[in-house]
């Protein structure tokens, strides 16, 4: 039997207070290879049952923390361009003046 928008609800809560709920501070952080310790990079720690914490080098007590089913989407959602952002216009005058 199919779950019911309410129970789905109460089940994502409590996933989320069990996550928020996990001392993380003894966790790996890792970042992106290639990056340098004085650099701003976002930093990732695996948690229990694939969950993920992520954080700002530059503000690493503000702590984010997915779900395995949250990551899974996001990092595909990446993958697939899901957040690329358009480039910006570029203002009526910088056009004129390039096509002179």
């Amino acid at each position: 039997m199919a779950e019911t928008a309410e129970e789905i609800k109460a089940r994502k809560e409590r996933e989320r207070d069990e996550l928020y709920a996990l001392d993380i501070s003894g966790v790996e952080w890792q970042s992106a290879p290639g990056t340098e310790e004085h650099e701003e990079r976002v930093e990732i720690a695996y948690l229990p049952a694939g969950a993920v914490a992520m954080r700002s080098s530059l503000d690493p007590d503000t702590v984010l923390r997915y779900t395995e089913a949250e990551w899974r989407a996001f990092v595909l959602g990446a993958r697939d361009g899901e957040f690329d952002l358009e480039p910006a216009p570029e203002p009526a005058d910088a056009a004129e003046r390039a096509a002179e």
